[in-house]
Protein backbone atom coordinates (compact mmCIF):
# COMPACT_ATOMS: atom_id res chain seq x y z
CA UNK A 1 0.00 0.00 0.00
CA UNK A 2 1.34 3.42 -1.04
CA UNK A 3 1.65 5.85 1.88
CA UNK A 4 -0.61 8.42 0.23
CA UNK A 5 -3.44 5.88 -0.07
CA UNK A 6 -4.06 6.16 3.68
CA UNK A 7 -5.55 9.61 3.05
CA UNK A 8 -8.04 8.12 0.59
CA UNK A 9 -8.98 5.47 3.15
CA UNK A 10 -9.42 8.07 5.89
CA UNK A 11 -11.63 10.23 3.65
CA UNK A 12 -13.87 7.26 2.75
CA UNK A 13 -14.10 6.05 6.36
CA UNK A 14 -14.97 9.48 7.79
CA UNK A 15 -17.60 10.34 5.16
CA UNK A 16 -19.29 6.93 5.27
CA UNK A 17 -19.11 6.63 9.06
CA UNK A 18 -20.71 10.02 9.63
CA UNK A 19 -23.36 9.49 6.94
CA UNK A 20 -24.50 6.15 8.34
CA UNK A 21 -24.09 7.45 11.90
CA UNK A 22 -26.59 10.23 11.17
CA UNK A 23 -29.01 7.74 9.60
CA UNK A 24 -28.76 5.55 12.72
CA UNK A 25 -29.47 8.55 14.94
CA UNK A 26 -32.53 9.43 12.83
CA UNK A 27 -33.77 5.87 13.39
CA UNK A 28 -33.29 6.29 17.18
CA UNK A 29 -30.39 3.82 17.22
CA UNK A 30 -26.93 4.58 18.69
CA UNK A 31 -24.76 6.50 16.22
CA UNK A 32 -21.93 3.99 16.69
CA UNK A 33 -24.13 1.30 15.12
CA UNK A 34 -24.25 3.33 11.89
CA UNK A 35 -20.48 3.78 11.97
CA UNK A 36 -19.97 0.02 12.34
CA UNK A 37 -22.36 -0.68 9.45
CA UNK A 38 -20.42 1.83 7.35
CA UNK A 39 -17.22 -0.13 8.02
CA UNK A 40 -19.01 -3.37 7.15
CA UNK A 41 -20.27 -1.89 3.86
CA UNK A 42 -16.95 -0.46 2.63
CA UNK A 43 -14.91 -3.37 4.02
CA UNK A 44 -13.80 -6.66 2.43
CA UNK A 45 -17.08 -8.43 3.28
CA UNK A 46 -19.20 -6.31 0.87
CA UNK A 47 -17.71 -3.56 -1.36
CA UNK A 48 -14.02 -4.09 -0.57
CA UNK A 49 -13.15 -0.40 -0.96
CA UNK A 50 -11.13 -0.18 2.29
CA UNK A 51 -9.28 -2.84 4.26
CA UNK A 52 -8.04 -2.92 7.85
CA UNK A 53 -4.43 -1.93 7.13
CA UNK A 54 -1.78 -1.61 9.85
CA UNK A 55 -2.28 2.16 9.73
CA UNK A 56 -6.07 1.86 10.27
CA UNK A 57 -5.55 -0.69 13.06
CA UNK A 58 -3.11 1.63 14.88
CA UNK A 59 -5.44 4.62 14.47
CA UNK A 60 -8.30 2.49 15.82
CA UNK A 61 -6.15 1.54 18.83
CA UNK A 62 -5.64 5.23 19.61
CA UNK A 63 -9.39 5.66 19.25
CA UNK A 64 -10.20 2.94 21.77
CA UNK A 65 -7.68 4.34 24.25
CA UNK A 66 -9.25 7.81 23.95
CA UNK A 67 -12.74 6.36 24.43
CA UNK A 68 -11.70 4.60 27.63
CA UNK A 69 -9.90 7.72 28.88
CA UNK A 70 -13.08 9.75 28.27
CA UNK A 71 -15.18 7.11 30.04
CA UNK A 72 -12.92 7.41 33.08
CA UNK A 73 -13.06 11.23 33.00
CA UNK A 74 -16.86 11.17 32.95
CA UNK A 75 -17.08 8.93 36.02
CA UNK A 76 -18.48 10.72 39.05
CA UNK A 77 -16.74 9.26 42.11
CA UNK A 78 -19.01 11.19 44.47
CA UNK A 79 -22.11 9.53 42.99
CA UNK A 80 -20.39 6.16 43.24
CA UNK A 81 -19.65 6.70 46.93
CA UNK A 82 -23.22 7.85 47.60
CA UNK A 83 -24.85 4.70 46.27
CA UNK A 84 -21.92 2.67 47.63
CA UNK A 85 -22.41 -0.95 48.65
CA UNK A 86 -25.87 -1.44 47.08
CA UNK A 87 -24.74 -0.31 43.61
CA UNK A 88 -21.56 -2.37 44.00
CA UNK A 89 -23.48 -5.57 44.80
CA UNK A 90 -25.96 -4.94 41.98
CA UNK A 91 -23.01 -4.45 39.62
CA UNK A 92 -21.35 -7.66 40.87
CA UNK A 93 -24.54 -9.62 40.12
CA UNK A 94 -24.74 -7.87 36.74
CA UNK A 95 -21.23 -9.12 35.97
CA UNK A 96 -21.25 -12.61 37.48
CA UNK A 97 -24.47 -13.99 35.95
CA UNK A 98 -23.82 -12.78 32.35
CA UNK A 99 -20.20 -13.96 32.60
CA UNK A 100 -21.14 -17.50 33.65
CA UNK A 101 -24.20 -17.84 31.39
CA UNK A 102 -22.35 -16.38 28.38
CA UNK A 103 -19.57 -18.94 28.79
CA UNK A 104 -22.05 -21.82 29.15
CA UNK A 105 -23.98 -20.59 26.10
CA UNK A 106 -20.83 -20.73 23.96
CA UNK A 107 -20.05 -24.23 25.24
CA UNK A 108 -23.63 -25.35 24.59
CA UNK A 109 -23.24 -24.38 20.92
CA UNK A 110 -19.62 -25.36 20.32
CA UNK A 111 -18.89 -28.02 22.90
CA UNK A 112 -17.48 -28.05 26.41
CA UNK A 113 -13.78 -27.26 26.68
CA UNK A 114 -11.20 -28.31 29.24
CA UNK A 115 -10.08 -25.59 31.65
CA UNK A 116 -6.93 -23.89 30.42
CA UNK A 117 -7.48 -24.57 26.71
CA UNK A 118 -7.94 -21.84 24.10
CA UNK A 119 -11.57 -22.87 23.53
CA UNK A 120 -12.24 -22.50 27.26
CA UNK A 121 -10.90 -18.94 27.24
CA UNK A 122 -12.95 -18.16 24.11
CA UNK A 123 -16.07 -19.30 25.99
CA UNK A 124 -15.15 -17.18 29.01
CA UNK A 125 -14.53 -14.24 26.70
CA UNK A 126 -18.10 -14.38 25.35
CA UNK A 127 -19.20 -14.01 28.98
CA UNK A 128 -16.82 -11.06 29.44
CA UNK A 129 -18.48 -9.26 26.49
CA UNK A 130 -21.88 -9.67 28.18
CA UNK A 131 -20.70 -8.06 31.45
CA UNK A 132 -20.62 -4.56 29.95
CA UNK A 133 -23.43 -2.00 30.38
CA UNK A 134 -23.77 1.08 28.18
CA UNK A 135 -23.74 4.03 30.56
CA UNK A 136 -24.31 6.56 27.77
CA UNK A 137 -27.46 4.91 26.37
CA UNK A 138 -28.94 4.40 29.85
CA UNK A 139 -28.21 7.99 30.87
CA UNK A 140 -29.81 9.36 27.70
CA UNK A 141 -32.94 7.24 28.19
CA UNK A 142 -33.33 8.28 31.84
CA UNK A 143 -32.72 11.95 30.98
CA UNK A 144 -35.44 11.91 28.34
CA UNK A 145 -37.82 10.32 30.84
CA UNK A 146 -36.87 12.87 33.54
CA UNK A 147 -35.85 10.19 36.04
CA UNK A 148 -32.05 10.40 36.05
CA UNK A 149 -31.83 11.93 39.53
CA UNK A 150 -34.28 9.61 41.28
CA UNK A 151 -33.18 6.82 43.62
CA UNK A 152 -33.58 4.19 40.91
CA UNK A 153 -31.84 6.32 38.25
CA UNK A 154 -28.86 7.07 40.49
CA UNK A 155 -28.53 3.40 41.42
CA UNK A 156 -28.63 2.31 37.76
CA UNK A 157 -26.01 4.89 36.78
CA UNK A 158 -23.62 4.00 39.60
CA UNK A 159 -24.03 0.24 39.09
CA UNK A 160 -23.47 0.62 35.32
CA UNK A 161 -20.21 2.48 35.91
CA UNK A 162 -19.03 -0.03 38.54
CA UNK A 163 -19.81 -3.06 36.40
CA UNK A 164 -17.78 -1.59 33.52
CA UNK A 165 -14.84 -1.20 35.92
CA UNK A 166 -15.24 -4.82 37.07
CA UNK A 167 -15.59 -5.94 33.45
CA UNK A 168 -12.33 -4.25 32.48
CA UNK A 169 -10.55 -5.92 35.42
CA UNK A 170 -11.91 -9.32 34.34
CA UNK A 171 -10.86 -8.61 30.74
CA UNK A 172 -7.36 -7.82 31.97
CA UNK A 173 -7.30 -11.06 33.95
CA UNK A 174 -8.60 -13.28 31.11
CA UNK A 175 -6.15 -11.87 28.55
CA UNK A 176 -3.30 -12.35 31.01
CA UNK A 177 -4.26 -15.93 31.90
CA UNK A 178 -4.69 -16.84 28.22
CA UNK A 179 -0.94 -16.36 27.81
CA UNK A 180 0.45 -19.89 28.20
CA UNK A 181 3.60 -18.56 29.82
CA UNK A 182 1.72 -16.92 32.68
CA UNK A 183 0.26 -18.67 35.71
CA UNK A 184 -3.00 -17.52 37.30
CA UNK A 185 -1.04 -16.37 40.35
CA UNK A 186 1.29 -14.36 38.12
CA UNK A 187 -1.67 -12.59 36.47
CA UNK A 188 -3.26 -11.83 39.86
CA UNK A 189 0.03 -10.41 41.15
CA UNK A 190 0.63 -8.28 38.03
CA UNK A 191 -2.93 -6.95 37.99
CA UNK A 192 -2.80 -6.14 41.71
CA UNK A 193 0.60 -4.46 41.35
CA UNK A 194 -0.70 -2.30 38.50
CA UNK A 195 -3.65 -1.06 40.54
CA UNK A 196 -1.37 -0.39 43.53
CA UNK A 197 0.98 1.49 41.19
CA UNK A 198 -1.94 3.41 39.65
CA UNK A 199 -3.23 4.35 43.11
CA UNK A 200 0.15 5.64 44.35
CA UNK A 201 1.17 7.41 41.15
CA UNK A 202 -2.43 8.51 40.63
CA UNK A 203 -2.57 10.21 44.02
CA UNK A 204 0.61 12.18 43.24
CA UNK A 205 -0.57 12.95 39.70
CA UNK A 206 -3.97 14.07 40.96
CA UNK A 207 -2.33 16.57 43.35
CA UNK A 208 -0.13 17.95 40.57
CA UNK A 209 -2.98 18.24 38.05
CA UNK A 210 -5.20 19.79 40.71
CA UNK A 211 -2.65 22.56 41.35
CA UNK A 212 -2.02 23.16 37.62
CA UNK A 213 -5.77 23.24 36.97
CA UNK A 214 -6.22 25.76 39.78
CA UNK A 215 -3.36 27.97 38.60
CA UNK A 216 -4.01 27.76 34.84
CA UNK A 217 -7.75 27.04 34.47
CA UNK A 218 -9.08 26.25 31.01
CA UNK A 219 -5.73 26.43 29.27
CA UNK A 220 -4.79 24.02 26.49
CA UNK A 221 -1.75 22.74 28.36
CA UNK A 222 -4.07 20.85 30.76
CA UNK A 223 -5.80 18.57 28.19
CA UNK A 224 -2.46 18.11 26.40
CA UNK A 225 -0.84 17.00 29.67
CA UNK A 226 -3.89 14.84 30.41
CA UNK A 227 -3.63 13.13 27.01
CA UNK A 228 0.09 12.51 27.51
CA UNK A 229 -0.70 11.06 30.95
CA UNK A 230 -3.31 8.75 29.39
CA UNK A 231 -0.84 7.47 26.78
CA UNK A 232 1.86 7.03 29.42
CA UNK A 233 -0.35 4.92 31.69
CA UNK A 234 -1.53 2.88 28.68
CA UNK A 235 2.09 2.15 27.77
CA UNK A 236 3.09 1.32 31.34
CA UNK A 237 0.11 -1.03 31.76
CA UNK A 238 1.07 -3.06 28.66
CA UNK A 239 4.86 -2.83 28.82
CA UNK A 240 5.62 -3.29 32.52
CA UNK A 241 2.54 -5.08 33.90
CA UNK A 242 1.40 -7.06 30.86
CA UNK A 243 -2.22 -5.92 31.08
CA UNK A 244 -4.47 -4.23 28.52
CA UNK A 245 -3.59 -0.67 27.46
CA UNK A 246 -7.26 0.30 27.79
CA UNK A 247 -7.03 -0.52 31.51
CA UNK A 248 -4.28 2.08 31.84
CA UNK A 249 -6.30 4.62 29.85
CA UNK A 250 -9.39 4.04 32.00
CA UNK A 251 -7.31 4.36 35.18
CA UNK A 252 -5.89 7.67 33.90
CA UNK A 253 -9.43 9.00 33.37
CA UNK A 254 -10.54 7.88 36.85
CA UNK A 255 -7.50 9.58 38.43
CA UNK A 256 -8.26 12.90 36.72
CA UNK A 257 -12.09 12.80 36.91
CA UNK A 258 -12.28 14.95 40.05
CA UNK A 259 -9.90 17.77 39.15
CA UNK A 260 -11.46 21.16 38.44
CA UNK A 261 -10.89 21.00 34.68
CA UNK A 262 -11.88 17.35 34.15
CA UNK A 263 -14.89 18.44 32.05
CA UNK A 264 -12.61 20.66 29.98
CA UNK A 265 -10.23 17.76 29.33
CA UNK A 266 -13.17 15.48 28.45
CA UNK A 267 -14.53 18.13 26.07
CA UNK A 268 -11.21 18.33 24.19
CA UNK A 269 -10.93 14.51 24.07
CA UNK A 270 -14.46 14.30 22.67
CA UNK A 271 -13.49 16.61 19.80
CA UNK A 272 -10.68 14.26 18.78
CA UNK A 273 -12.88 11.19 19.21
CA UNK A 274 -15.90 12.65 17.40
CA UNK A 275 -14.01 14.02 14.40
CA UNK A 276 -11.36 11.38 13.75
CA UNK A 277 -10.45 8.55 16.10
CA UNK A 278 -13.94 7.46 17.18
CA UNK A 279 -15.32 6.96 13.65
CA UNK A 280 -12.14 5.13 12.64
CA UNK A 281 -12.38 2.79 15.63
CA UNK A 282 -16.06 1.90 15.12
CA UNK A 283 -15.67 1.64 11.33
CA UNK A 284 -12.64 -0.61 11.84
CA UNK A 285 -14.90 -3.06 13.70
CA UNK A 286 -17.03 -3.28 10.56
CA UNK A 287 -13.88 -3.64 8.44
CA UNK A 288 -12.76 -6.61 10.55
CA UNK A 289 -16.20 -8.24 10.73
CA UNK A 290 -16.45 -11.24 8.45
CA UNK A 291 -20.06 -11.84 7.37
CA UNK A 292 -19.12 -14.34 4.65
CA UNK A 293 -19.13 -17.05 7.35
CA UNK A 294 -22.41 -15.84 8.86
CA UNK A 295 -24.46 -19.02 8.76
CA UNK A 296 -27.82 -20.09 10.19
CA UNK A 297 -26.01 -21.51 13.22
CA UNK A 298 -24.34 -18.14 13.87
CA UNK A 299 -27.75 -16.45 13.52
CA UNK A 300 -29.22 -18.88 16.05
CA UNK A 301 -26.25 -18.25 18.37
CA UNK A 302 -26.79 -14.47 17.99
CA UNK A 303 -30.48 -14.76 18.97
CA UNK A 304 -29.59 -16.92 21.98
CA UNK A 305 -26.82 -14.46 22.93
CA UNK A 306 -29.27 -11.53 22.89
CA UNK A 307 -31.82 -13.38 25.03
CA UNK A 308 -29.18 -14.51 27.56
CA UNK A 309 -27.63 -11.02 27.64
CA UNK A 310 -30.93 -9.33 28.50
CA UNK A 311 -32.28 -11.90 30.94
CA UNK A 312 -29.06 -12.24 32.96
CA UNK A 313 -28.92 -8.50 33.62
CA UNK A 314 -32.61 -8.28 34.49
CA UNK A 315 -32.50 -11.32 36.78
CA UNK A 316 -29.07 -10.71 38.36
CA UNK A 317 -29.41 -6.96 38.99
CA UNK A 318 -33.13 -7.11 39.71
CA UNK A 319 -32.87 -9.83 42.36
CA UNK A 320 -30.08 -8.05 44.25
CA UNK A 321 -32.04 -4.78 44.13
CA UNK A 322 -35.06 -6.64 45.54
CA UNK A 323 -32.90 -7.92 48.41
CA UNK A 324 -32.11 -4.29 49.33
CA UNK A 325 -35.71 -3.21 49.81
CA UNK A 326 -36.43 -1.94 46.30
CA UNK A 327 -40.01 -2.86 45.39
CA UNK A 328 -40.68 -5.30 42.53
CA UNK A 329 -41.29 -2.61 39.90
CA UNK A 330 -38.18 -0.59 40.83
CA UNK A 331 -36.09 -3.78 40.85
CA UNK A 332 -37.33 -4.52 37.34
CA UNK A 333 -36.45 -0.96 36.26
CA UNK A 334 -32.90 -1.45 37.54
CA UNK A 335 -32.55 -4.76 35.70
CA UNK A 336 -33.90 -3.30 32.44
CA UNK A 337 -31.74 -0.19 32.80
CA UNK A 338 -28.64 -2.37 33.12
CA UNK A 339 -29.22 -4.52 30.02
CA UNK A 340 -27.95 -1.98 27.45
CA UNK A 341 -24.71 -2.88 25.69
CA UNK A 342 -22.65 -0.25 23.87
CA UNK A 343 -19.14 1.09 23.46
CA UNK A 344 -17.50 -0.98 26.21
CA UNK A 345 -18.83 -4.23 24.70
CA UNK A 346 -17.34 -3.19 21.36
CA UNK A 347 -14.03 -2.24 22.97
CA UNK A 348 -13.85 -5.57 24.78
CA UNK A 349 -14.72 -7.42 21.53
CA UNK A 350 -12.03 -5.56 19.61
CA UNK A 351 -9.44 -6.43 22.24
CA UNK A 352 -10.53 -10.07 22.09
CA UNK A 353 -10.04 -10.11 18.32
CA UNK A 354 -6.57 -8.61 18.69
CA UNK A 355 -5.41 -11.33 21.11
CA UNK A 356 -7.11 -14.26 19.34
CA UNK A 357 -9.98 -14.81 21.79
CA UNK A 358 -12.78 -13.85 19.38
CA UNK A 359 -13.54 -14.97 15.84
CA UNK A 360 -14.36 -11.99 13.53
CA UNK A 361 -17.75 -13.51 12.64
CA UNK A 362 -18.94 -12.92 16.23
CA UNK A 363 -18.62 -9.16 15.78
CA UNK A 364 -21.92 -9.42 13.89
CA UNK A 365 -23.50 -11.07 16.93
CA UNK A 366 -22.19 -8.28 19.17
CA UNK A 367 -23.53 -5.60 16.79
CA UNK A 368 -26.97 -7.26 16.77
CA UNK A 369 -26.86 -7.42 20.58
CA UNK A 370 -26.12 -3.68 20.81
CA UNK A 371 -28.86 -2.74 18.33
CA UNK A 372 -31.56 -4.86 20.01
CA UNK A 373 -30.75 -3.84 23.60
CA UNK A 374 -30.39 -0.17 22.60
CA UNK A 375 -33.91 -0.21 21.14
CA UNK A 376 -35.64 -2.47 23.68
CA UNK A 377 -34.23 -0.99 26.90
CA UNK A 378 -35.39 2.66 26.49
CA UNK A 379 -38.86 1.49 25.34
CA UNK A 380 -39.16 -0.90 28.31
CA UNK A 381 -37.98 1.79 30.76
CA UNK A 382 -40.54 4.25 29.40
CA UNK A 383 -43.31 1.66 29.83
CA UNK A 384 -42.22 0.81 33.40
CA UNK A 385 -41.94 4.47 34.46
CA UNK A 386 -45.39 5.20 33.01
CA UNK A 387 -46.77 2.35 35.10
CA UNK A 388 -44.89 3.39 38.26
CA UNK A 389 -43.09 6.79 38.41
CA UNK A 390 -40.13 7.17 40.77
CA UNK A 391 -41.56 8.33 44.15
CA UNK A 392 -38.28 9.99 45.13
CA UNK A 393 -38.37 12.13 42.02
CA UNK A 394 -41.97 13.19 42.70
CA UNK A 395 -41.07 14.26 46.21
CA UNK A 396 -38.11 16.26 44.90
CA UNK A 397 -40.30 17.95 42.30
CA UNK A 398 -42.89 18.93 44.92
CA UNK A 399 -40.17 20.53 47.00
Amino acid sequence: MESFEMFRDLAIILICAKFFGLIARRLKAPQVVGEIIAGLLIGPSILGIVSATDFIVKMAEIGVVLLMFSAGLETDLKDLLKTGPIAFLIACAGVFLPLVCGAFLYMAFYGAAAIGTLEFYKAIFIGVILTATSVSITVQALKELGHLKGRVGTTILAAAIIDDVIGIVILTFVIGVKDSNASILDVIVRTTLFFVFAFIVGFISYKIFKQVSKRYPHTRRIPIAGLAYCFALSFIAERYFGIADITGAYAAGIILCNIKDSDYIAEKMDVNSYILFGPIFFASIGLKTDITDFSSSILLFSIALIVVAMLTKIIGCGLVARMFKFNAMDSLKIGVGMMNRGEVALIVSQKGLAVGLLNPVYFTSVILLIIVTSVVSPIALKFLYCKAPDPVLKADSAA
